[in-house]
């Protein structure tokens, strides 16, 4: 079905033609329930590489996973290593638009012959494990089991890296770590953000569970490093790293975040870390507001000075103070002000919303979040701070249920005697005008989180109006 013909791949002469072969393949990201314990496989993804010749071995790897933060840790250690001098391929998902975000040489695009040169290689390296010995092995067979989205993504990744002769490489997993696509890598750290509760269908019920499968990332005799996590998490990790002979780094222990300031510019501090010799990292500014910027930057700063020694103060404060995210407390509107948040866990929503409320005040929440989110855990930390609520439908990429959602808020809204409004509109495009129009009548600005899907859908609908 996904053969190509040579004249075909001629045709391939940029990275639109090999995102649309791609998206051809059965893709994980928009499916929900459980696993059919075919779907994370590793032996598939290393005959994938083994067949385009293990780009993932062309440079040296940070690599990234956790609950909440991952994505913004990833970028920041892209960006410091590139201000370094280093050129760094980065790669992290989702996109909120453009399929390029996931692969990138720091926070811009590859060229796009470097994306069309490594897709030719993506499309014979497919064809040549499918058709070759691993085929027969039952890696790909008759029976509809075979590459996924997400794994020929990745090898796209590694291959556009290669192709662009790269000196670094920081990989976010996609999804928990010991079965992830990207653990093929054979890092020269490994980075752990917060643990929450999230995709419990994939990676287990409990907070320990879901430790042991991100804990999968850890390699034999290479560092850990690792945000402040709950005293279940961290007993795990502190026994995987002991058994895999790899020094913790806890972040905690390691750094002092201080003077920290947030403002709707972004967020002010210093990190110090007192080893030996200690290091200072003073006036460091993110333009992204919220505290946990401030420990997204340690850890990264952290991972970057344990896996390159020799990296530069001026040259990482550059960095951050450079570093933006699309989807990350983003204002993309003024008038009324409007802020998207990609926020999915109880934990996150509760972060943007106390940083939310500390610069703005009080606001119109639009919301909605995909099937398998903890709706109700997020609605009793997120319904005591707005007086106006509308839930709506994150997109059409992954199942929801705003009906189920909008049940959830209602009850926490009776349930805390909070007398906040909250409506439902589950068309996205009305979602938005409403919380707009709520907005300008009541003099507030409007928060769009529960989902990095329903993030994207705002800012292309706001910023189609405004023609950016």
């Amino acid at each position: 079905m996904n053969n190509i013909s040579a004249e075909d791949l001629s045709r391939v002469t940029g990275s639109s033609c090999v995102f649309a072969w791609i998206s051809r393949f059965i893709n994980l990201e928009k499916s929900s329930g459980s696993p059919d314990g075919k779907a994370f496989r590793l032996d598939r993804m290393e005959a994938l590489a083994e067949a385009a010749g293990h780009p993932e071995r062309c440079a040296p790897v940070v690599h990234v996973a956790g609950s909440k933060g991952k994505g913004t840790v990833t970028g920041m250690i892209a960006a410091i290593l590139e201000s370094g001098g280093l050129r760094t391929a980065r790669y992290m998902s989702p996109d909120l638009g453009d399929r390029r975000e996931r692969i990138t040489m720091g926070n811009v695009f590859f060229d796009e012959k470097t994306y069309a040169r490594a897709g030719r290689e993506l499309i014979r390296a497919e064809e040549k494990a499918v058709r070759g010995a691993a085929g027969t092995a039952g890696l790909f067979n008759a029976d509809g089991e075979g590459p996924t989205f997400f794994e020929l993504m990745t090898l796209y990744f590694f291959l556009c890296a290669r192709e662009a002769r790269c000196g670094a490489m920081a990989v976010e997993t996609g999804l928990g770590g010991r079965l992830d696509a990207t653990n093929i890598v054979d890092p020269l750290v490994s980075v752990i953000t917060l643990i929450e509760k999230e995709h419990t269908e994939y990676l287990g019920n409990t907070i320990g569970e879901i430790a042991g499968e991100k804990a999968g990332i850890i390699k034999r005799g290479k560092p850990l490093i690792l945000a402040e996590q709950p005293p279940e998490a961290l007993e795990v990790f502190r026994k995987r790293a002991e058994l895999s002979g790899s020094p913790l780094l806890y972040l905690p222990e390691r750094a002092l975040v201080k003077d920290l300031r947030v403002s709707r510019a972004g967020t002010r501090f210093t990190v110090d870390f007192p080893g030996t010799p200690p290091e200072s990292f003073p006036g460091l500014f993110v333009p992204i507001p919220g505290e946990i910027q401030a420990y997204n930057a340690a850890l990264a700063l952290l991972a970057v000075k344990t896996a390159f020694p020799a990296l530069d103060a001026a040259a990482a404060a550059k960095a951050l103070g450079g570093f933006t995210l699309p989807g990350r407390f983003e204002k993309v509107r003024e008038d009324p002000a409007v802020i998207i948040d990609g926020a999915h866990t109880a934990g996150s929503a509760g972060q943007c919303a106390k940083t939310f409320a500390g610069l703005y005040g009080q606001g119109v929440l639009l919301f909605g979040c995909a099937e398998g989110k903890d709706a109700a855990g997020m609605a009793e930390i997120l319904v005591p701070r707005f007086p106006y609520i509308i839930i709506t439908t994150p997109g059409i990429f992954k199942k929801s249920n705003p009906e189920k959602t909008f049940e959830a808020f209602k009850a926490a809204a009776r349930g805390t005697g909070a007398g906040a409004d909250v409506t439902l509109a589950a068309d996205t495009k009305e979602a938005v005008e409403k919380a707009l129009e709520t907005g300008v009548k009541k003099g507030l600005p409007v928060l769009g989180t529960g989902s990095f899907y329903l993030a994207a859908e705002i800012r292309k609908l706001l910023l189609q109006d405004s023609g950016s």
